[in-house]
């Protein structure tokens, strides 16, 4: 290269890491609007191999848990152990900041043959997530024992995902009380985790002044809310022109959910894509959204962004 372009490529990286530090600087800084509002920030997480990055970013605790990988790739479902095993090892790492699992979120998109599933001809439509788990309540019974176990170690919460109605959560509870009732009995200790549903179907955002009377929090999955919303499917690359997450129906029932969720007493928070843009930060602050959960190395640009409202 001559040295005109060197001069650029040197530029490029000083500004770079500048912009760097300028973000280092925050770490240990609060989350606070201009005008005096906190918004959580926390991050999106694979499995305990991303928790050194959550450390590494300052995220507030731990947004998203995606369980579904611990089920993937394997002969048989994960044991109670394994998963316990797991679990603790992040909540203890995680010291206090609050780590949120969602329960398995998984269809006929994967191939799972333990899990029976059946090439469908629209798994995104079909029989997946909480729904599975309700028809196999062995497997969800297994990984809810692990995470309430886990929970005796510091602050867990759980979010059950592609909720549609009240009487599903109600189930849900049930099942919930049972095990922990379960455990108890067997001396085995457990904590109280908050419980959450994840609002990511119009009918969930709908219906969300019902729903936040059954659970403690609200956390909006937006790509499937905007998959649902607009009747598109992600995975068509022919539609990812259609495919709009900025659209106005995704946002006002994202803003009904919030609404819903304060007028009961409940916290909400994002944890799809969305909670990431920028352009969209001051909408969901004025929206009322208590938490943003994004990958970690998000963090800081959004804590910058919010900073700066």
């Amino acid at each position: 290269p001559d040295e005109q372009t060197m001069q650029s490529i040197a530029a490029f990286i000083k500004q770079r890491n500048l912009d760097r530090q300028a973000l280092d600087a925050l770490k240990g800084k609060e989350n606070i609007t201009t005008d005096g509002r906190t918004i959580r920030i926390f991050a999106n997480i694979g499995g305990r191999e991303d928790v050194e990055n959550v450390l590494e970013n300052d995220a507030g605790g731990i947004g998203l848990f995606r369980s579904e990988f611990f089920y993937l790739g394997r002969q048989e479902a994960p044991s109670e152990e394994e998963q316990f095993a797991h679990y603790k090892e992040v909540v203890e790492r995680m010291a206090g900041r609050q780590v949120i699992i969602r329960t398995l979120d998984i269809g006929a998109d994967k191939r799972v043959d333990y899990l029976g599933l059946q090439e469908e001809e629209n798994p995104a439509l079909g029989f997946r997530a909480i729904r599975i788990c309700l028809h196999q309540p062995e497997i969800f019974r297994t990984q809810l024992r692990a995470i309430y176990r886990a929970s005796a170690f510091g602050n867990v919460g759980v979010m059950f995902p592609m909720i549609t109605s009240v009487e599903e959560v109600l189930r849900i509870k049930e099942i919930v009380r049972e095990v922990r009732e379960e455990l108890i009995s067997e001396r085995i200790p457990v904590g109280n985790p908050e419980l959450g549903i994840m609002i990511e179907t119009p009918a969930a955002a709908l219906i969300s002044d019902e729903l936040a009377k059954e659970v403690d929090f609200f956390s909006v999955g937006t790509n499937d809310l905007t998959q649902y919303t607009l009747a598109i499917d992600r995975q068509n690359e022919k539609l990812s022109g259609f495919y709009n997450p900025h659209h106005r129906g995704v946002l006002m029932l994202i803003e009904m959910a919030c609404k819903n969720a304060h007028q009961n007493g409940i916290w909400i928070g994002i944890c799809g894509e969305l909670a990431g843009d920028l352009e969209l930060t001051k909408t969901f602050v004025d929206m009322g959204i208590d938490e943003l959960s994004v990958s970690p190395a998000k963090v800081l640009l959004l804590r910058k962004a919010v900073r700066t409202l």
